[in-house]
């Protein structure tokens, strides 16, 4: 009987004890919350040792629930029971949005005729981030930093066991020259560059000296371009360390984004990364700058792959999202050498991805099965 040792191994992932090493990835459901709250609960029971709940605003927010507000409150705190009550661990993706709402405007009567799609509409959003974000006063970035802090104490209070800070979103924008054209202290060389990342870790580690912080490095790549967000792989050498000073405890490693959606979350057949842990050689050049635990994430789903690179200390947690989603019970059967009982995520991404762009939330072609 094929044993899955490492998977199955509890690890200190940066001050988070983890009952073995399978992370289900930060992911924006679009559900409604009596069948979120129904969903979380269900790959919670699967066997996952922690859940890390994505995009969560660090200030008011129209579109998703804040932790600010007394309804965005008691949201959390629901999922946060939800997840210890199946011994799984729970984290808060703490993000601030970079979209230009006024900027967008403008496009919503093309969307609303049929002219423009949700594809188009989401270049025209990339396109209008580098203005928006060059374009926000100093005094106003400085408040946005401070928010994690704020935003970390309440998510705390809600029951989160640890904070993830979302390297994409405002955070990546602003590390990217692509985007930031600032001519302040936050824009310019690199350092400029990730201040605001830093300074929204620090203000973290301020308000709260022990709390495990993970950071999601959005790595850009070139030759092919990928990725529009984020840092280059040349400049890690000079970023990650500037986190690990400002208190980050780990990382959580992915392709930037602010490009097609279908590239950070890719389908089997994408050009570029169509194989499985399509993003791990990212985490091989994250790993030469840190000693510090590694999350890996890309198109994971077998077992005996992912034991592999655990293993080898390649990485030391993988995150999966399409592959929990798909079997909920992935890690279970697992541990339970019920390997041949899996339902293989293949990376269609028709209702996953496509329920994405319908806005009918995240679903999957084997949810019919999962009943």
């Amino acid at each position: 009987m094929k044993t899955y040792k490492t998977i199955e191994r509890a690890f200190n992932y940066g001050g988070i004890p983890l009952k073995n090493r399978i992370i289900f990835a930060p992911t924006s459901m679009g559900l409604k919350a009596p069948k979120y709250f129904k969903k979380m609960a269900v790959i919670a029971a699967g066997g996952c040792a922690m859940i890390i709940v994505g995009d969560v605003p660090v200030q008011k927010s129209k579109f998703s629930p804040s932790l600010l507000s007394p309804k965005g409150f008691s949201y959390y705190q629901q999922v946060t029971q939800i997840a210890h009550e199946h011994d799984c661990m729970i984290c808060a993706q703490l993000y601030q949005s970079d979209l230009n709402i006024a900027g967008m405007l403008k496009y919503i009567p093309k969307l609303l005729t049929g002219k423009m799609d949700q594809m188009d509409l989401r270049t025209k959003m990339n396109q209008e981030t580098g203005r928006y974000i060059s374009s926000i006063p100093t005094e106003k970035v400085q408040h946005i930093t401070s928010s994690f802090g704020n935003a970390a104490v309440l998510a705390v209070k809600a029951g989160f066991d640890a904070v993830q800070v979302h390297g994409d979103r405002m955070c990546g924008s602003f590390s990217s020259e692509i985007f930031n054209h600032r001519s302040d202290k936050y824009g310019g060389n690199l350092e400029n560059r990730a201040r605001f990342a830093v300074e929204a870790v620090r203000s973290i580690r301020e308000k709260l000296p022990n709390l495990p912080i993970d950071y999601k490095v959005g790595v850009r790549q070139e030759n092919p371009h990928y990725g529009n967000a984020g840092i280059l792989e040349s400049e890690l050498s000079t970023f990650i360390p500037l986190l690990e000073e400002a208190g980050v405890t780990s990382f959580h490693v992915a392709l930037a984004n602010h490009s097609k959606l279908e590239d950070v979350i890719p389908p089997a057949n994408h050009p570029e990364f169509s194989q499985q842990g399509c993003f791990l050689k990212f985490c091989d050049e994250v790993r030469k700058y840190t000693n510090r635990p590694i999350c890996g994430v890309g198109g994971l789903h077998d077992p005996d792959f992912i034991e592999e690179q655990l293993a080898s200390g390649r990485i030391d947690c993988a995150s999966m999202s399409r592959q929990l989603i798909a079997d909920p019970e992935w890690v279970n059967k697992t541990i339970s050498a019920q390997t041949d009982n899996i339902q293989h995520c293949i990376r269609c991404n028709k209702l996953c991805l496509g329920g994405m762009y319908q806005h009918k939330g995240v679903h999957c072609i084997y949810e019919k099965t999962q009943k």
